[in-house]
């Protein structure tokens, strides 16, 4: 376990909690489920210093939480604003040099800028689809013959949000010890 009792910047706490309604319409439910995961995950890293954020602390792996923020932060971009919205904007973290940029290029990463990136990008993406209807469908630019509704897209990224979220879980609970919801 590592201590924080070194001062400085922090992940902030997370004050506000979605609460996912078992009622209402789709897009209510998808919405205010990702945005739960969301949360999730900002919840793991709160009250870490950058250099708990940036720490690999399973000795068979190499997954940091700020490589899992960052991660996040790509496909939000990717999945949201690159393909549903069509707006194309460039990876966040990853190249053609160094693919899993967003996993492995952490240890002079900015942690407390890249928490604000991925809350930003999450803003963008509510932003960019906010007027596409759910069974809006778009080709993916990986797979340009292929078409994908915005509603597999809430899915997709669901899943992928509460696959880390349990990655995060662990890697947190290394760290320093602390568990939870």
């Amino acid at each position: 376990m590592i201590n924080n009792s070194t001062g400085g910047w922090t992940a902030p706490a997370v004050t506000a909690r979605t609460q996912v309604p078992r009622t209402g319409s789709e897009r209510e439910q998808l919405t205010a489920m990702l945005a739960f995961y969301r949360e999730t995950i900002l919840r793991k890293c709160e009250g870490l210093t950058a250099e708990q954020l940036k720490t690999a602390p399973i000795p068979t792996s190499t997954l940091t939480l700020l490589g899992l923020v960052r991660h996040l932060a790509e496909c939000e971009r990717w999945w949201f604003r690159s393909n549903a919205a069509g707006q194309g904007p460039s990876d966040l973290f990853c190249t053609d040099e160094f693919e899993d940029g967003d996993f492995d290029l952490v240890a002079e990463a900015d942690a407390e800028a890249d928490l604000a990136t991925f809350r930003d990008e999450c803003d963008l993406a509510d932003e960019a689809i906010a007027h596409l209807d759910l069974d809006h469908t778009f080709a993916p630019v990986f797979k340009p013959d292929t078409k994908i509704s915005l509603r597999w897209v809430y899915l997709h990224m669901i899943d992928e949000y509460s696959r880390h979220c349990g990655h995060a879980d662990v890697i947190r609970e290394s760290i320093d010890g602390v568990t939870g919801y």
